[in-house]
């Protein structure tokens, strides 16, 4: 994942871009979740990105997920949650995807 996706996206260190991807994804979160976004979700994990311009040692790459990373803590921590799945439209999906 690069930061200029995360930017792209309308993660940036000002905030969420009104309009964009981000935006869109922190409405539908927010109404999933009864009005707040969480900590720890998709919008708050790539806003944190966004903000800080550190995707790049996150763990989440275009070959995947990389092992002993943040984004294999998240993953494991999802898949535990859920089961032993990663749900679609998750944390780990959804920033892996951008």
């Amino acid at each position: 994942m690069s930061d200029q996706n995360v930017r792209n996206a309308g993660f940036t260190p000002s905030g969420i871009t009104g309009g964009s991807l981000a935006s869109s994804l922190m409405s539908h979160e927010a109404r999933a979740s009864g009005g707040g976004v969480p900590s720890g979700g998709p919008t708050s994990t790539l806003q944190e990105m966004g903000a800080r311009g550190t995707t790049h040692s996150s763990g989440y790459t275009s070959s995947g997920i990389s092992g002993g990373s943040r984004a294999a803590e998240t993953m494991s921590r999802e898949a535990t949650a859920y089961g032993g799945g990663v749900p679609r439209g998750g944390t780990t999906s959804t920033v892996q995807s951008i």
